[in-house]
């Protein structure tokens, strides 16, 4: 920084500029008084000197009658600054040197007599002093001169007068090396001011100085630079009150930022997307959730976001609704296959809006799951009124007796028996299936023979599979034939698996049973050459009630839980079932069974 822009520069300047309007004013005045002094002591020294010179006259009458004496008498008393004229009684003049030879100015009787005070003094009047002009001559021009009169009165009763002269350029030169000597004082008065202001103004500005260089510190965001405390007065206690201020700043900014750290975590750890907008609609925080939700606008957007379109459409007239109204607002919004519902306040700052804020929640999952729960009604619905509907309708044949012979009472009974079956069926798969995935699975863990399985599963589909003319294979390649699983409820799932397969597979079909082991397990691969499963419909093979006969014909579909249940009894083992199908190729499911330690019967 530049001096003269500094504390110290103005302070300094202040302090010289200060010294030196007194040294000028004391200067000025001190000029003046010795001036005047000057002026009043050579008024003495003629007055005294005219009053001697007519004392010697009054006292000396003869001097009347000897004008060589009288001019003798004031060329004796007269120096070369002193000019002396003698007036006797006739008017007759006597001067202490002739004009032109003199290094005083002249003054002639003709200019004394022009002046009424100086006049008087010929007249014996009185005494008087005053300054005139000179006769102007070539030596001196018009120049100013101290002239004193003093009358004297002869014995006759007549008057003369002494005039005795004084130039004031001989008065200013005797005050010349006063002037000198006061101009060099000055001088060096200013020069030791000068000096001593600029210690002063440093010393006193450098607590300042430092205070400047901390606040610089503070500004940087560091807390515990400190001022030196020099001194106990008011810039001490300002040093003082400084080095509080930076302590409690640092403790405020401490607060400041755990509290921040605290609510970013809260809003990093939030399951609900959060978005704060300004009063023009932009965003200036979110938090992870949130950010999926905008990347998800972005990609439909093709990341082509114009100013003005960081939110969607419906987020936007959602904001300006909250902002009019000042009141909560609440939507539901679609992006790429996701629902969000997006609830909106408004952020207040004193008494006007200065912004909102917006929760977003996830509600796929939600939405599936109401959808799941209603699809679960309507497909228990359906699955138990068929048989309810045969069960009402062939029991009234009964009691009505329209069954006549025994053997479609009969047959009336079978069908009545076989509907209870199913219905009895699918309440218990119900039951099961709800069972496994509130947790409540049990496992009874034994080492069984996986070759001796696969040829029982085989066994027992094998007539199944050739009333439909579908030939039914296993494919066993097993270096390890024994592993420690729950065998029946293994034996549930391949059941389930095999009994889909030969179901959704045409005459002269075949259908694969194939075991294997991989990455330290087993895997057990079940394929067939059927229909396939539509790719759209593949994420929802596993659901409850999905049946890929869209039709629910009672020829071949089951209750749709057989998979539901498969896959539970495969993850309780903590294992995994997968699915790939191609339409009017097959498909083959995939069970992949981790290999157990050897395990207690029962074990959960």
């Amino acid at each position: 920084m530049k001096l003269w822009r500094s504390v110290v520069g103005k302070l300094w300047g202040t302090i010289l500029l200060l010294v030196a309007f007194v040294l000028l004013v004391l200067t000025i005045l001190w000029f003046e008084f010795i001036e005047n002094y000057q002026t009043n002591q050579t008024e003495i020294e003629l007055s005294q000197f005219a009053g001697k010179i007519s004392s010697i006259l009054k006292n000396h009458e003869d001097v009347k009658d000897s004008p060589a004496l009288a001019k003798s008498i004031a060329l004796e008393l007269s120096d070369e600054e002193t000019g002396i004229m003698i007036v006797d009684e006739n008017g007759k003049t006597w001067y202490s040197s002739e004009k032109g030879t003199s290094k005083q100015p002249y003054i002639s009787l003709d200019t004394i007599k022009k002046d009424p005070e100086l006049s008087r003094v010929l007249e014996g009047s009185g005494e008087a002093i005053k300054t005139i002009t000179a006769d102007e001559n070539a030596e001196f021009g018009e120049e100013k001169v101290l002239l004193q009169g003093v009358p004297y009165r002869l014995t006759e009763g007549k008057n003369g007068a002494v005039f005795v002269s004084k130039s004031l350029s001989s008065i200013r030169e005797a005050t010349g090396s006063t002037t000198r000597y006061t101009f060099i004082g000055a001088a060096v008065g200013l020069i030791l001011t000068t000096v001593f202001a600029f210690f002063l103004s440093t010393r006193i500005t450098y607590p300042l100085r430092k205070m400047r260089e901390a606040a610089l510190e503070l500004t940087k965001g560091k807390f515990d630079k400190k001022v030196p405390i020099l001194t106990g007065d008011e810039i001490g206690e300002l040093a003082a009150a400084f080095n509080q201020m930076g302590r409690q700043l640092k403790y405020n900014i401490n607060a400041l930022n755990q509290e921040k750290e605290h609510l970013t975590s809260i809003l990093s750890s939030m399951a609900d997307g959060v978005i704060t907008l300004n009063v023009d609609g932009a965003i200036l925080v979110t938090n992870p959730p949130a950010e999926r939700f905008l990347q998800a606008w972005y990609y439909e957007k093709e990341m082509e976001i114009k100013a003005g379109e960081e939110l969607p459409p419906e987020a936007q007239e959602l904001f300006r609704r909250v902002v009019h109204a000042e009141k909560e607002q609440i939507i539901e919004l679609t992006l790429q296959g996701r629902t969000w519902v997006m609830v909106m306040s408004p952020l207040y700052d004193q008494d006007y809006v200065r912004g909102a804020v917006a929760v977003l929640r996830d509600m796929t999952e939600e939405r599936r799951h109401d959808k799941l729960r209603k699809d679960f009604i309507a497909n228990v619905s359906h699955e138990l009124r068929t048989p309810i509907a045969l069960l009402q309708g062939y029991s009234e044949a009964i009691v009505d007796d329209i069954a006549s012979t025994d053997e479609e009472k009969k047959e009336i009974s079978k069908v009545i028996y076989e509907e209870s079956l199913r219905m009895g069926r699918l309440v218990n798969e119900l039951l099961d299936l709800a069972r496994m995935e509130a947790g409540h699975t049990t496992l009874m863990y034994e080492e069984v023979l996986i070759p001796e399985l696969a040829e029982k599963i085989a066994r027992k589909f094998q007539g199944m599979a050739r009333e439909k003319a579908i030939e039914l294979k296993t494919d066993i390649r097993l270096t390890k034939e024994f592993f420690w699983l729950d065998p029946d409820k293994v034996e549930q799932v391949l059941t389930n698996l095999v009994d889909n397969a030969i179901r959704h597979t045409g005459e002269n079909g075949t259908v694969l049973l194939k075991v294997s082991l991989a990455d330290e397990g087993l895997r057990i691969d079940v394929q067939d050459t059927g229909l396939g499963i539509p790719e759209e419909d593949l994420p929802f093979v596993f659901e409850r009630f999905y049946k890929a006969d869209k039709a629910r014909t009672r020829g071949r579909s089951g209750t749709g839980l057989g998979l539901a249940i498969a896959r539970n009894i495969v993850e309780a083992h903590h294992g995994s079932i997968t699915v790939h199908s191609k339409m009017h190729e097959g498909t083959t499911f995939t069970v992949y069974l981790p290999e157990m330690e050897n395990r207690e019967d029962g074990e959960q």
